[in-house]
């Protein structure tokens, strides 16, 4: 292919400078060795007239210093002479530190003898009398101060009398103080104490009110005979009841003889009338049971006030709590719920054979109505099931063809000379025989590497996969056209041309494609380039365009010979790519046709 060609045309040229270099630095070598033959005769030339100069200096000095060596018995001449020269060095130095400290000791006894001491000690003793002077002015001010620090050391003993008695005084108020409060704390939480017992007793009588204005409405009502201390009060208080309670009693009456030669249902209704009506009544009627001058609450406790209490049971007529209260309740609702049955049980139900009639046919029409819902639920699971079927059979053939698909694409994509076989890819299902319940995995190995999750791949070998998968899902259901947006941003050049090769090749005859890229090697494949700049005078963008296939013609016959043989000549079919940024777009000079290609640029 046309990468491999042009990486062996590198070779060649990369060997050639290679080769030429070698030759020549092999000849500068072998001058080289010619100039250090010639300098190393030359060094041993000089060391040879060293080593006689050496010997002659050598001679010299036994002929002319060897009398002074024998008389003085010095051998070594240089050390001899070494020596004197520091001893007459530090003799030197220390006669002109010597000289230096003489001069110095005659300047400053000049200095001393020239000197004049009367005025000095007259500005002196001046200053003596002056001080004498001042140190007694100090000590008669010393002695003023200590009488006024006296006095103020009397006066500040009297202020810490009185500060001690005034403290005391304040520790007496202050326990009188702490103690007051604590007594006001104590009166303020047994107030409030007193305070929630009143509101909670005030309460329970409110409610306790309400309740006994309850029963009693409910007894006038319902013509519940209360037992009465005295019949002729019993008549004032029956004279002196609202009208609301004559028309609901009145009504109830009626409803009683009305209901004699009526069914069992318009009965019951007219039985229920009066405790609608006193409901109604005691929504619309508001009575203020906290306030005892009430009229309703005193009228209310003077009728209480004249029933008879005797017949009751004795643990009746003590006060029960809440619970208590709920059952007693409980036990007389028990008791009238049960006598009720009994008197309904004692009236023969003359409608018996129309209600059997009734329940008989309502039955008939159940039992049809289920034999017609369990046809449909059967039809319904039917339908489900044929359904369900058919979305896993469209599952399983789309998840298999792009399976296959994938392990196709991704293997062309990543194939070389180097790796032929390329690499692989696949989808695996969670759940193959129920895949909605799942999820899906999705696998690649790039060639000449180990399984790895796509999380540890690099950002190269991502999108190569990522592009094989879009690709996959396209072959399944062909979409007319492509956008891609900077797919090749993680891409080295290898891996880059062999994406750009493969678009190229579906773009002859599956779908058209723009990619939006800032890399040279799409530019050079492309039929069209389209740059987007920035026009400085209508401070805008600006769109510019240039037709590579007009090139293309005039190249002629040579660019068709390319175009079959080389994967740089220009994409045929309706391929288009799209440069954005603002970049300058060039048709890059290629390693086999450098010399044939045109370039252009916009900006």
């Amino acid at each position: 292919d046309m990468y491999s060609r042009s990486d062996l045309d590198y070779t060649q040229k990369q060997l050639a400078e290679k080769q030429t270099l070698l030759q020549s630095t092999t000849t500068q070598i072998t001058k080289l060795e010619k100039i250090l033959g010639g300098i190393e005769k030359d060094v041993t030339n000089l060391m040879t007239s060293a080593n006689e100069a050496i010997q002659q200096v050598k001679a010299a000095e036994d002929e002319y210093l060897g009398p002074f060596r024998e008389k003085t018995g010095v051998q070594d001449l240089q050390a001899y002479e070494e020596a004197m020269g520091k001893s007459r060095a530090e003799f030197n130095t220390k006669k002109r530190s010597i000289m230096e400290h003489i001069t110095k000791l005659e300047q400053q006894k000049a200095y001393e003898v020239g000197r004049d001491f009367e005025k000095p000690i007259a500005r002196c003793q001046k200053r003596l009398e002056d001080g004498e002077a001042k140190l007694k002015k100090i000590q008669q001010r010393e002695k003023e101060l200590i009488e006024q620090v006296n006095v103020a050391k009397e006066e500040l003993a009297e202020a810490e009398e009185t500060w001690k008695e005034a403290c005391n005084k304040e520790k007496e108020l202050d326990e009188q103080v702490r103690t007051a409060q604590g007594k006001f704390s104590e009166a303020q939480a047994e107030r409030q104490r007193v305070k929630k017992l009143i509101n909670t007793e005030e309460s329970t009588l409110e409610r306790l009110r309400g309740k006994l204005h309850e029963t009693l409405q409910k007894a006038r009502v319902e013509e519940v005979h209360l037992p009465i201390l005295d019949e002729e009060k019993d008549e004032n208080m029956i004279e002196e009841e609202e009208p609301s309670a004559r028309s609901a009693r009145a009504s109830h009456r009626s409803s009683k003889t009305k209901g004699a030669g009526d069914n069992d249902d318009s009965s019951s209704a007219e039985e229920h009338t009066p405790q609608e009506q006193l409901t109604q009544q005691t929504m619309t009627q508001e009575t203020r049971f906290s306030q005892p001058e009430d009229k309703k609450v005193v009228k209310d406790r003077n009728q209480a006030e004249k029933i008879d209490f005797d017949s009751l049971p004795s643990k009746l007529k003590q006060r029960l709590s809440d619970r208590e209260e709920k059952k007693a309740r409980k036990e007389f609702e028990d008791r009238l719920t049960k006598l009720a049955a009994d008197i309904e049980g004692m009236t023969p139900n003359m409608k018996a054979s129309e209600a059997y009639e009734s329940i008989t046919e309502r039955v008939k029409e159940s039992d049809a109505d289920l034999k017609k819902s369990k046809k449909e639920s059967r039809e319904a699971m039917a339908a489900f099931n044929k359904i369900k079927k058919q979305r896993s059979k469209r599952f399983n053939d789309a998840f298999h063809h792009i399976d296959e698909a994938l392990k196709t694409i991704y293997t062309d994509m990543t194939k070389s000379s180097k790796h032929p076989l390329g690499g692989n890819a696949y989808l695996s299902l969670d759940d193959a025989e129920e895949p909605y319940k799942g999820g899906m995995k999705f696998n690649a190995m790039p060639p000449m590497k180990r399984f790895r999750d796509m999380e540890q791949l690099s950002g190269g070998e991502k999108t190569v996969a990522a592009l094989a998968l879009l690709f996959a899902i396209h072959s399944y259901r062909p979409a007319p056209f492509f956008v891609m947006d900077e797919v090749d941003a993680a891409l080295d050049n290898i891996n880059l041309r062999k994406v750009c090769n493969y678009i190229r090749q579906r773009s002859e005859s599956d779908f058209q494609c723009i990619v939006i890229s800032l890399k040279d090697i799409f530019y050079e494949n492309s039929q069209s380039l389209v740059g987007i700049c920035r026009d400085v005078g209508t401070n805008s963008s600006r769109t510019m365009t240039l037709d590579l296939t007009k090139f293309d013609k005039m190249k002629g016959g040579n660019h068709k010979r390319k175009s079959s043989s080389s994967s740089a000549a220009s994409v045929g079919g309706e391929s288009s790519m799209s440069v954005g940024g603002g970049a300058d777009v060039a048709d890059d000079n290629d390693d086999n046709e450098h010399d044939e290609e045109d370039t252009t640029s916009t900006n």
